[in-house]
């Protein structure tokens, strides 16, 4: 067995810190040493696993700015992960065999000049999740964008999370495309959602609601939640007497400007569309209410458009909750249309008479949630996820 080190540059809550915590859980479960080193570690907004001594965490670098002048966002991250590469080369006294590192490639020349191999998990290329709309964001990306190409194919072995962010990447980094990146579905380890899930409360669920509508995703734009409040509006234009709810819940940062303001225009949005008593939001769910909202909820609302692949939907589906996602990027793989779910395209009114399928056929929902539990069970299993990428850290350590 070998050492592995995670370094990440902010472990929060997010889908991209739950695919590396499952990872070292997956690993760490195979007999492997893992610990993590990140530039930011908040034990009040993090998973459990990195604040109760299951997996260790170091934190480096906090100190550096992430944002000078409300600006240079990318290039204060990329500064927080090569100094916390620095740091595990030369000053951590950690031995390990494997560096697994993720989102930012911009430290792998530094964790080259360790004899540890490193594998870089590509969630999305990052050069696509900013715009550029003006002539010095363009210049102040172009070496930015560079630099990510570059650096991410001296990894040893690159991973993406869905076939679709695959096709992607060979799109996107034109220089490796004789690289063929690794498919490794971001799985969870589903024995935590067979827990008992939290009494049911007025604040976290309504009661007495025919139907409820959830939504789980950071408080962010381009999860485009202001699409479910939108369909919802639909739904109650065709069917004004409709028992329904929504329920917007997800992850909310003080730090993160964008979560402030995005969550204030969603408020906002449902004040205007005269839904503020049918619709609540929450921020910064724990565990066990995310899973308590699961079971309880008629349907999931999956609102991101070309989502690299979403673990909301794979959750949802093992705890029996239907979905309707948008008809395109990871949910193409996940969510079977018609049989899990619906597939629906960006259009409030298409989404709406998904959702009044559930609202006028109640037992639609308990179908399509054991359809959904069978898909999962069956396609998306943690012990397959930890198989490969046991045999992929093997590999590398042995010079498989």
């Amino acid at each position: 067995m070998g050492k592995v080190v995670f370094i990440h540059p902010d472990l929060g809550i997010g889908g991209a810190e739950r695919a590396v915590v499952d990872a070292a859980l997956a690993l760490k479960s195979r007999g492997h040493q893992v610990e993590f080193v990140t530039s930011h570690h908040d034990p009040g907004h993090s998973f459990q696993e990195t604040k109760d001594g299951t997996l260790k965490v170091t934190v480096v670098g906090d100190w550096l700015p992430r944002q000078l002048f409300g600006r240079f966002f990318a290039a204060c991250a990329y500064l927080r992960m090569i100094y916390a590469a620095v740091y595990l080369v030369f000053f951590s006294g950690i031995r390990f065999d494997v560096v697994f590192c993720d989102q930012i490639s911009a430290c792998i020349p530094v964790l080259k000049l360790s004899p540890a191999k490193v594998i870089f998990y590509c969630h999305f290329p990052d050069m696509l999740l900013t715009q550029r709309r003006s002539f010095w964001k363009r210049v102040y990306r172009a070496p930015i964008d560079y630099l990510e190409e570059k650096t991410t194919g001296m990894a040893d072995c690159i991973l993406v999370n869905s076939k679709f962010t695959a096709s992607v990447f060979s799109e996107t980094f034109k220089s490796l495309r004789h690289v063929t990146p690794e498919v490794l579905y971001p799985i969870p380890d589903f024995s935590s959602f067979d827990k008992p899930t939290e009494s049911v409360t007025p604040e976290l669920l309504p009661s007495q609601v025919g139907t409820v509508f959830l939504s789980i995703n950071r408080y962010e734009r381009k999860k485009n939640i202001q699409l479910a409040i939108h369909a919802l509006s639909a739904l109650l234009e065709q069917k004004p007497d409709a028992d329904v709810h929504l329920i917007i819940a997800g992850g909310y940062d003080t730090r993160v400007e964008e979560n402030v303001q995005y969550h204030a225009e969603l408020v906002s949005l449902a004040k205007q569309l005269g839904l503020e008593n049918r619709v609540t939001f929450l921020r910064s769910l724990s565990d066990e209410q995310k899973r308590t909202l699961l079971k309880h909820s008629s349907c999931l609302l999956y609102t991101p458009e070309r989502e690299h692949f979403g673990i909301v939907p794979i959750e949802a589906m093992y705890m029996q909750c239907p979905v309707i996602a948008m008809r395109s990027g990871g949910p193409l793989e996940t969510v079977a249309d018609g049989s899990t779910g619906f597939l629906c395209n960006n259009d409030p009114r298409e989404v709406a008479q998904a959702m009044l399928k559930f609202v006028e056929d109640p037992a639609l929902g308990k179908l399509f949630g054991k359809a959904g539990r069978s898909r999962v069970k069956t396609m998306f299993s943690f012990i397959t996820f930890t198989d490969k990428l046991d045999t992929i850290v093997h590999d590398l350590i042995t010079g498989g």
